[in-house]
């Protein structure tokens, strides 16, 4: 079924709304292991950009990246949130997450549907994981480094072992998240074409 203007907005706005309701639930976000949290909430990102394309996920992504910012300023759950306060670390990196799940998509989009869905949800899960910790040390570095008791020296290697960690399940739990939306998506949206192609020719 051909994607337009209204269908990209309905499908950004409710996987939008998802994401709210992730962000105010204990489902959003999980306390882990380090002093941080892990978070499922990229897969609407990336759901949103596999279905509707780069904007549409960039829309999903702005609005994961302002709850984020918020839930840190109100409702902290660990020693790290309150760093997420910062919008370069809590929304900025969010941006690219459906840019890189869109251009993995394409890549892969002649596979199979949930193959490609996969690989896109994987990738996405693994770039939202390393450009947050990127910028999070970047721009938070030394702040970390106190919040959770470590040399400032050893910041980058800390957020290296939390990549590895959290990264390699966020992307995991994407794929398998990511392949089974869409391929159910595709097909209930290709059986509804038919089932009005099939009506229109009677």
């Amino acid at each position: 079924m051909e994607s337009t203007p209204v269908r990209k907005i309905v499908t950004a706005g409710a996987l939008g709304a998802v994401s709210v309701i992730m962000a105010i639930t204990p489902l959003g976000y999980l306390p882990w292991f380090g002093g941080v949290s892990l978070t499922i909430m990229h897969v609407p990102v990336i759901i949103a950009a596999v279905l509707e394309g780069p904007l549409a996920g960039t829309v999903v992504g702005l609005i994961f990246g302002v709850t984020s910012l918020v839930k840190a300023a109100v409702a902290p759950l660990t020693p790290v949130d309150p760093l997420f306060t910062n919008p370069l670390v809590s929304v900025l990196p969010r941006l690219f997450i459906g840019l890189a799940a869109w251009g993995v998509y394409r890549l892969f989009r002649g596979k199979a549907t949930p193959l490609a869905a996969g690989i896109a949800g994987a990738v996405g899960g693994f770039a939202n994981t390393v450009l947050v910790l990127g910028m999070l040390g970047l721009a938070e570095g030394a702040r970390l480094a106190a919040a959770i008791g470590i040399e400032a020296s050893t910041t980058f290697t800390f957020l290296a072992g939390v990549a590895v960690s959290n990264g390699l399940l966020e992307a995991g739990v994407a794929a398998v998240f990511t392949g089974a939306v869409v391929s159910a998506w595709k097909g209930i949206a290709g059986a509804a074409g038919k089932s009005r192609l099939a009506s229109e020719g009677k």
